[in-house]
């Protein structure tokens, strides 16, 4: 005979496993694509790794400077407390390494870039990425990557033109860098101009091709800061040589003789962006032009490492800002299990996600997500993150999850999701869970009153769903 008492089930504490690593009906397996081979003649991984060591040591010597001498509780700390570069800690670091404060902004400026020092507002702190410089070859390629990409921010622009045509400059430049690594050799200067303004020009025809109703007046379009859709822009020069000279001062290029040249860090970089838009381009779901939301619900099929290949590709296609906005709004929706992907995708964006993912820690609905996300991007072990939250906030993500396997995954799932709960007994947690108002509370009970085995434990399970359902 069944007793009417519900048992004291006890539950062993364990962290929960990521929706995307789980399985069965969530995610299924895909054949693997073969791993892609870079150009032949490229450096090993290692080579390069020492390659960019070798041209970032600079901004590592400086960013290693910061971490001994502006470290909280450093007694050489700056006057505010706060690990910023003030122009009297550039003169106190070019007098401890000897060399100039223009050196040490400019390498400053570098570790900023590469990820080497993080700046949270008025300071800053060391990346994950120095911590592993010496022993982990990836972090040092990401580094490098990291700043390839912000190649535009290494030099001023120039002053004489308008902040529209450097942005057509820098957005034409993508091909322009293409075209060298196809190359695989010297090309002059004068074919890589021809090349961009032809790149300009298709860059404003796209902006004209606006569809309006036939018999209605066309769109009056704003004014080209230089040229015409069907004329070459004029002054395209003077970008051309400061963006060629902002790669090469990354180390991307190389530029004399009227020639430019990738080095193999470039070439490499080039190639492994060409590689991620491909490898999107040719998922099934067409993953780099989907929104945020559509994007995420494609990833829910793949297994981790695919799903962050596809996020890392997605997020090559869009600017950083509008990449972690969509990302937000996606996790702000319904469907919990979008909530935990949007903020595996903004763990892939990494540091310039942080601000805007300060900025939510206030919203009930994805808070606990970010309490996470910082903790694991402050060097929590991402094992321990979750002590960061409070019981309210760690039952909330408890019910926040299993509203995801409810919805996306299977009754066994949803049972063994029971054991990342942090009450030791199914009594304590129904009392929390009922206590802490999460809007998908009746769902998820209900859900897990009908996949339990054990009918004493499933009656209370469904006894509470009522009583949250008739407020009692």
């Amino acid at each position: 005979m069944t007793s009417r008492i519900p048992r004291d089930s006890r539950l062993r504490l364990v962290r929960p496993r990521p929706l995307a690593a789980a399985p069965a009906a969530v995610n299924q397996r895909r054949p693997r694509r073969p791993a892609p081979r870079p150009p032949e003649g490229t450096p090993a991984p290692a080579e390069l790794a020492k390659m960019a060591r070798t041209g970032l040591a600079g901004a590592v010597r400086v960013a290693r400077w910061a971490d001994n001498a502006l470290g909280p509780g450093r007694d050489a700390a700056t006057a505010d407390g706060k690990a910023t570069l003030s122009a009297a800690t550039a003169d106190r670091a070019a007098a401890d390494l000897g060399l100039t404060p223009e050196q040490i902004r400019a390498d400053w400026d570098t570790a900023r870039l590469a990820g080497l020092v993080e700046v949270h507002g008025d300071s800053a702190r060391p990346g994950w990425r120095l911590r592993a410089w010496d022993r982990d070859d990836s972090a040092v390629l990401r580094g490098w990557v990291a700043l390839f990409d912000a190649w535009s921010l290494a030099l001023p622009e120039p002053e004489a033109h308008e902040t529209a045509a450097v942005a057509e400059a820098v957005s034409a430049m993508p091909q322009v860098l293409s075209f060298l690594q196809l190359s695989a050799g010297p090309v002059p200067v004068e074919q890589l101009l021809d090349l961009l303004q032809q790149r300009v020009i298709e860059l404003r025809t796209e902006r004209c091709e606006v569809s309006y109703e036939p018999g209605a007046e066309p769109p009056v379009e704003a004014a080209e800061p230089a040229g015409t859709p069907d004329a070459p822009p004029a002054s395209l020069a003077p970008l051309l040589d400061w963006a060629l000279e902002a790669l090469a001062s990354v180390g991307a290029l190389t530029c004399g003789a009227g020639q430019a040249t990738l080095t193999p860090l470039g070439s490499w970089a080039v190639w492994v962006k060409l590689e991620q838009i491909c490898v999107a381009a040719q998922s099934p779901a067409g993953n780099i032009e989907q929104s945020a939301e559509d994007m995420l619900r494609g990833c829910a099929q793949l297994r981790p490492n695919a799903a962050r290949a596809e996020y890392r590709a997605w997020l090559a296609a869009r600017t950083v800002g509008s990449a972690v906005s969509e990302l937000i709004d996606a996790a702000r929706g319904e469907d919990a299990l979008l909530r935990g992907l949007a903020f595996e995708a903004l763990r892939v964006v990494g540091a310039p996600a942080e601000p805007d993912v300060r900025a939510v820690v206030d919203e009930p609905t994805l808070r606990p997500y970010a309490l996470l996300w910082l903790a694991e991007h402050d060097g929590l072990d991402p094992e321990d993150a979750h002590e960061v939250l409070t019981r309210e906030e760690a039952t909330w993500l408890w019910v926040d999850t299993a509203a995801a396997v409810a919805d996306h995954g299977e009754a066994p799932m949803l049972v063994r999701h029971l054991e990342s709960a942090v009450q030791p007994t199914v009594p304590r947690l129904l009392d929390e869970v009922r206590a802490v108002g999460h809007p998908r509370t009746v769902q998820v009970l209900v859900a897990l009153a009908a996949a339990h085995p054990d009918p004493a434990l499933a009656k209370a399970v469904r006894r509470a769903a009522f009583q949250v359902h008739t407020g009692g």
